[in-house]
C-alpha cells in the first residue's frame, strides 16, 4: 500500500513523502508513530494520512477542530488468529466477528464517531472479564468498554480497532434489601428494567434518564451520569455504595457493600465513578434507592424572562422544600421545535420560558396544599404568566415528554452540537443568547434547557448539515466562555474522545498531571478505552 503525507510548513512549501508500508504489521504502525519526528512533521499532521486509510472508517464525519483531532493510534498489538483462539475457547459463542453486528457496536448513538474494531466480547461473568483483561494486559491489546452506548462525546465506541468489551449479557440483579433499599446488580442492566423492578417493590431508582430504555447502570456510573431526579437524591457519588471493578491487569476489586457508612480509609470506589472506564471496567454494583413516593404532581408552567425564572426557582424552594424533586427548563426555542417536529401541543399560552416542576412525597393533600400555595404566589407576583397542573399518571407523562422529548426534536432539525455545561444559575442562559449573537446566521437554531435544580445547562446547535466552520466557530469559544465564569465544559456526560483537549478549561494542570498519574499506575501500558477523558500527550 501506497500512503501519502502532506503538510505544510510555515515558509508555505510542501513536504511529500511516500512510504511503502504493510497496512497490518504493528511494527509499521509504531514507525508511523516515529514518523513526525523524523521528518520535522508535527505529529497531528499523519492525521490526515490515518483518515485517507479509513483506519477509523469516520470519512467525512471526522472532526478536524484543532482541539478534537484523531489522536495518533498507539502501538498496540493486532487481533491475531491465535487470540480469536483464545477468545472463542473463553466464551463459546460471544465471541462475535460477524462484521453486521460489530457496525452497531463501532458507531455511536450521535453517529459522530465511528471505529474499525473487527471483534465484539460479550462475557456473562466478573471472571470472564478478568480473564479477558489479563490475556489483552499481556498481549496488548485495547480494550474498549461499552455498554448501551447511549454517550453523547463519543466514549463508547472504538477509535480505531480496539477490542469491544460489551457488558450486554451481565445483566443480573443479585440482591435486594427491602430493609435498607440497596440493589445489588451486574453492570449491564437497563436503568428502566431496574427501575420497573424497583417500582414493583415501592422503591425507585435514584437516577433518572431520557436514555433508560437503553442505557445501562455500569455505564451510568462510570459516566456518573446525572439527570431528572439528581437536585432531590444527589447524583450517583452519593447513591453508589460499592462497586466491582476489574482493573487493566485482570485483578478483581471488590468494593461491593451494603453499608451506608464506611469510613475506613481511602474510598476508592470513588476513583472509578466518573472515570470512563478509563481506569477499571466496573461489573457490579450496589446502590442506595429511596421508597417510591406516594404523591407525585407535576407542574407545567411560563415565564416571561430568564430573572423571572430564577425568581420562581428560589420561591419554589422556599415554599415547596422536601417535597421538591426537579425543576426542569426549556426555552421558546426548544418549545417551537417540539411543535414543528414531533406535533406536541404547548398545554399554556406560548412565554419565552417554561418550567417542569415535580413534587414527590408521602401525604397526597400535604403536597397538593403546598403546591396551590406556590402557585397562588408566583402568579400572584407575577413570575408566572400561565401553568398547568397533572397529578394523574397519564398527564404526568404528557407533561415531562414535553421536556424529555427535546433531544428527540433536535434530532429532526438537521446536524446537532451538544454541549453539557455546568454555570453559576443567573449566568446559564447568557451563555444562550450570547451564542446566538456570537453564530449570528452560521448557525439554524440554537437552543437551550436543562436542569435548573443543579446549574446544569445543555446548549444545542443545529445546522442543515455538518459544517466544519461552524464548529470552529463553535469550539473553543463555548469552552472559553464557560471557563471564563468558572462553570464547567461537562456537567454530566463526561469528557470521552470529544472532549479529551478540552479538560484544562475546567481543571488545573497539577490536577490533570495526578490523574495522568493515577491512569499510569493502574493501567500503565494504556489498553483500557484509549485515546478517552486525558488529553493527548504534548
Amino acid at each position: 500500500a501506497v500512503l501519502h503525507v502532506v503538510d505544510r510548513f510555515d515558509d508555505g512549501s510542501l513536504c511529500l513523502v511516500v512510504l511503502q508500508l504493510c497496512l497490518q504489521c504493528s511494527p509499521a504502525v509504531a514507525m508511523l508513530d516515529r514518523v513526525p519526528s523524523a521528518l520535522g512533521v508535527p505529529p497531528l499532521g499523519l492525521v490526515a494520512l490515518r483518515l485517507s486509510r479509513g483506519i477509523h472508517g469516520r470519512g467525512d464525519q471526522t472532526n478536524h477542530a484543532a482541539g478534537n483531532r484523531v489522536p495518533c493510534r498507539f502501538p498496540f498489538s493486532r487481533v491475531s488468529k491465535q487470540d480469536l483462539a483464545f477468545f472463542e475457547n473463553l466464551l463459546p459463542g460471544r465471541t462475535i466477528v460477524d462484521p453486521d453486528v460489530l457496525m452497531t457496536h463501532n458507531v455511536d448513538w450521535m453517529k459522530s464517531v465511528r471505529g474499525s474494531s473487527e471483534l465484539l466480547l460479550r462475557p456473562q461473568t466478573t471472571e470472564e472479564v478478568s480473564k479477558i483483561l489479563k490475556y489483552c494486559c499481556e498481549r496488548r491489546l485495547a480494550v474498549n468498554p461499552q455498554g448501551g452506548n447511549t454517550g453523547l462525546v463519543g466514549g463508547s465506541v472504538p477509535v480505531y480497532d480496539e477490542i469491544i468489551l460489551s457488558t450486554s449479557l451481565m445483566n443480573q440483579i443479585l440482591s435486594f434489601d427491602q430493609v435498607s433499599g440497596i440493589i445489588t446488580c451486574q453492570a449491564g442492566c437497563v436503568l428502566e428494567n431496574l427501575s420497573n423492578y424497583l417500582e414493583e417493590r415501592d422503591f425507585i431508582m435514584p437516577l433518572d434518564l431520557g436514555a433508560k430504555g437503553s442505557c445501562q447502570i455500569g455505564g451510568n456510573v462510570a459516566t456518573n451520569a446525572g439527570g431528572l431526579r439528581l437536585l432531590r437524591y444527589g447524583s450517583l457519588r452519593g447513591t453508589v455504595l460499592g462497586l466491582e471493578v476489574v482493573l487493566a491487569s485482570g485483578k478483581i476489586l471488590n468494593f461491593l457493600t451494603a453499608l451506608r457508612k464506611d469510613n475506613t480509609g481511602y474510598d476508592l470506589k470513588q476513583l472509578f465513578i466518573g472515570s470512563e472506564g478509563t481506569l477499571g471496567i466496573i461489573t457490579a454494583v450496589s446502590i442506595l434507592c429511596p421508597r417510591r413516593p406516594r404523591a407525585v404532581n407535576v407542574a407545567f408552567l411560563g415565564c416571561s424572562s430568564y430573572k423571572k425564572l430564577l425568581e420562581t426557582f428560589q420561591c419554589c424552594r422556599g415554599m415547596l422544600g422536601e417535597i421538591l424533586s426537579a425543576f426542569e427548563f426549556l426555552d421558546s426555542a426548544c418549545m417551537k421545535l417540539l411543535e414543528k417536529h414531533l406535533k406536541l401541543i404547548n398545554p399554556i399560552a406560548e412565554n419565552s420560558f417554561y418550567i417542569v416542576i415535580e413534587t414527590a412525597g408521602s401525604n397526597a393533600d400535604h403536597d397538593k396544599e403546598k403546591l396551590h400555595n406556590f402557585l397562588e404566589a408566583v402568579m400572584a407576583s407575577f413570575l408566572v404568566t400561565d401553568g398547568t397542573v397533572a397529578t394523574e399518571d397519564a398527564k404526568i407523562k404528557a407533561l415531562w415528554s414535553i421536556r424529555e422529548r427535546v433531544t428527540e426534536a433536535l434530532t429532526h432539525d438537521g446536524y446537532t452540537y451538544k454541549y453539557d455545561i455546568s454555570l453559576p444559575l443567573e449566568k446559564i442562559y447568557q451563555l444562550v443568547e450570547d451564542m446566538r449573537e456570537y453564530l449570528g446566521d452560521k448557525a439554524k437554531n440554537v437552543v437551550g434547557y436543562g436542569h435548573v435544580g443543579d446549574g446544569n445547562l445543555h446548549l444545542n446547535i443545529t445546522s442543515h448539515s455538518k459544517d466544519q466552520a461552524l464548529q470552529e466557530a463553535i469550539e473553543p469559544y463555548v469552552y472559553e466562555w464557560t471557563a471564563r465564569y468558572r462553570g464547567s465544559i461537562s456537567a454530566e456526560h463526561g469528557l470521552g474522545l470529544k472532549k479529551r483537549n478540552y479538560i484544562h478549561f475546567s481543571k488545573h494542570p497539577e490536577a490533570v498531571a495526578l490523574m495522568k498519574d493515577i491512569k499510569h499506575m493502574l493501567d500503565p501500558h494504556r489498553i483500557l478505552n484509549p485515546y478517552k477523558t486525558l488529553p493527548d500527550q504534548g
